[in-house]
């Protein structure tokens, strides 16, 4: 475990490495004490830190949230990070490139809350009954560890390797089953990678009512109108400078982002 003072160093490291665009050495490497607990804590100095300058929270983020990510990252639970306003993107304006990295997208299935969730007793059907709409998401995720050589501590500290997100309008979640819908992602017009939301720990309402019981230890709820992306229903696609991605779902519609 580390200092106090460590884990404010390992969070400016971090903060560094975002606002200059120039990834760093893995913390484990820096800090080889560190564990879960000081992951979390050094992304909530760096959460705190934004939201002192104005930022606001807008939801929350849920990653390794499929039994292969978590086998390769020798964990049995996922982790989450933190969603802000300065995140939010838009499928009308081009994301430049250049702010990130290491970027890439992922394939979600959201959830945007229309009443608050309950904490530490949440279950799947809290999550359904408490859903505005399901959305389809992409997320932008990006690494301020050099080369994405992460280890779990790495990537909690680092917001869960969060960096921006985008979202359609959605359906109620009522009128779907939330197990069986087809993702695909294609990148102009070619096919990238496809699942199926069955892949987030068999029912994305699990991964949210997870989240829900998590973040509840320390003290965070989970708002009406907060968005919540409860992991990838496919791999993680590299992203280049030109290119346009766009999420398909069954029944659920689809939504693109453009990058220059």
């Amino acid at each position: 475990m580390l200092t106090d003072r460590q884990r404010h160093e390992a969070a400016e490291l971090l903060r560094s490495a975002e606002h200059g665009v120039v990834p760093i050495a893995p913390l484990t490497e820096a800090f080889p004490g560190i564990d879960t607990e000081d992951a979390y804590e050094i992304q909530l100095v760096n959460i705190r830190h934004r939201l002192a300058t104005g930022a606001v929270v807008r939801g929350h983020k849920v990653g390794l949230s499929s039994p292969v990510m978590q086998r390769m990252m020798g964990v049995d639970e996922p982790d989450y990070g933190h969603l802000l306003h300065d995140m939010e993107l838009r499928t009308d304006v081009p994301v430049p490139v250049a702010r990130y990295c290491h970027p890439r997208v992922e394939v979600e299935v959201g959830f945007v809350l229309g009443d608050d969730l309950p904490g530490g007793t949440c279950t799947p059907a809290d999550v359904l009954a408490a859903t505005e709409r399901v959305v389809p998401a992409l997320e932008l995720i990006d690494s301020r560890i050099r080369d994405w050589r992460i280890t779990i501590a790495d990537t909690i500290a680092d917001n869960a390797s969060s960096a921006g997100y985008v979202i359609g309008e959605g359906r109620d979640p009522r009128e779907l089953d939330l197990r069986a819908i087809d993702a695909r992602l294609t990148g102009d017009g070619e096919l990238l990678a496809e699942g199926r939301s069955d892949a987030v720990l068999g029912d994305p309402a699990v991964s949210v009512a997870w989240l829900a019981r998590t973040v509840a230890r320390f003290g965070v709820p989970l708002r009406k109108g907060h968005v919540v992306l409860p992991g990838s229903c496919t791999r993680a696609v590299d992203v280049t400078a030109g290119a346009t991605f766009t999420a398909e779902f069954t029944a659920l519609g689809s939504v693109s982002l453009s990058f220059i």
